[in-house]
């Protein structure tokens, strides 16, 4: 056991020594216009987080697997926004039986006003001629008019209900909605980096569920002095060399150039402290690179960054090498 255990140190050893040398020999033999860094592998993290408060019912991810946009990711008890949908439905249901019996008094008040409108030009005619008395007249004219207040009123009722049923199926939208919060699905393809709640915990709104990782837009973060940084434009082509696979060279590109600089002296005053400063820069791997090993793509990942102070510059033999088909495989 502790053979075998020797063994695998003075590997390891060997090969952290190897990949030293391989470094120094690089950084030696730069080709002239070519800029040699450090950085580490990033990639922006998205937290999916709940939208009210509520009991967490089931969690359908474990860390290190990968989702697509719209996948289930948790779950929130949702037993009471049931019971509300259920009410609202049964609100909607009694408005709806409201409206047709709001509508049949209307007709029915319509057909009596109808009759009352007949009713008083009979006797307005009559009473012209002078057939019946004035105070037959002044029955059928009250009669006519309360019929008309009577359709008003049956008129306004039935538009009261309508108004009702809107309402009632505005609250339903509105429990649907927050029902459809209870699902808390992925916002975008990516692997789950942390799972930070359980089932049974209750959180309150807002509460972080789930980290993932955009594994679609991975770069490495570096420093560069201002005399490189002025050089780089977006899209200038970049070289990658990762510590757990430094046989490889991964393409890149240059994706963000700060325009403030990150470290800055406390005086500016001469040119060799305008050349301390320091300016963030991100290289990014391509998405069809990173779609390919979405498997095996890691963050925090530390190497070697190569960019180009002139288009004109030469990589080199060494950093012009094709990727192999299954380069990212560090684990």
């Amino acid at each position: 056991m502790k053979s075998r255990l020797f063994s695998i140190l003075a590997l390891m050893i060997i090969a952290l020594a190897g990949a030293t040398i391989w470094y120094q020999t690089q950084g030696n033999n730069l080709p002239q216009g070519i800029y040699q860094t450090n950085g580490r592998l990033e990639a922006e993290q998205v937290e999916v987080a709940t939208k009210t408060a509520g009991r967490i019912a089931e969690v359908l991810v474990r860390e290190g697997q990968m989702v697509q946009a719209g996948d289930l990711l948790v779950t929130i008890d949702n037993k009471q926004l049931l019971a509300k949908k259920r009410e609202a439905q049964a609100q909607i249901n009694a408005a709806n039986l409201a409206l047709e019996e709001a509508n049949a008094g209307v007709a029915q008040r319509e057909s009596a006003l109808t009759l009352a409108s007949q009713e008083l030009k009979r006797t307005q005619t009559m009473y012209k001629k002078q057939v019946a008395p004035k105070e037959k007249l002044d029955q059928a004219q009250a009669q006519y008019d309360s019929a008309s207040a009577a359709l008003r009123l049956a008129k306004a009722t039935a538009a009261r209900t309508l108004a009702s049923i809107d309402a009632a199926n505005a609250a339903l939208a509105e429990l649907e909605t927050l029902l459809d919060d209870t699902r808390i699905v992925a916002p975008r393809a990516g692997r789950v980096q942390y799972v930070l709640a359980n089932a049974g915990e209750v959180l309150a709104a807002g509460g972080r569920v789930v980290t993932l990782l955009d594994i679609s837009d991975v770069y490495m973060t570096v420093f560069l002095p201002a005399s490189i940084a002025g050089n780089l434009a977006l899209n200038d082509e970049a070289k990658l060399v990762l510590d757990p696979i430094p046989e490889y060279v991964v393409p890149a590109r240059v994706s963000f150039v700060a325009t403030d600089a990150q470290f800055t002296p406390k005086s500016v005053e001469t040119s060799e402290e305008r050349n301390n400063l320091m300016f963030r820069v991100k290289l990014s791997i391509e998405p069809a690179l990173l779609q390919q090993h979405a498997e095996k793509v890691k963050t925090g990942v530390r190497g070697l960054a190569y960019v180009r102070t002139s288009e004109m510059a030469s990589w080199g033999a060494t950093l012009s090498k094709p990727l192999p088909e299954n380069p990212l495989h560090a684990e």
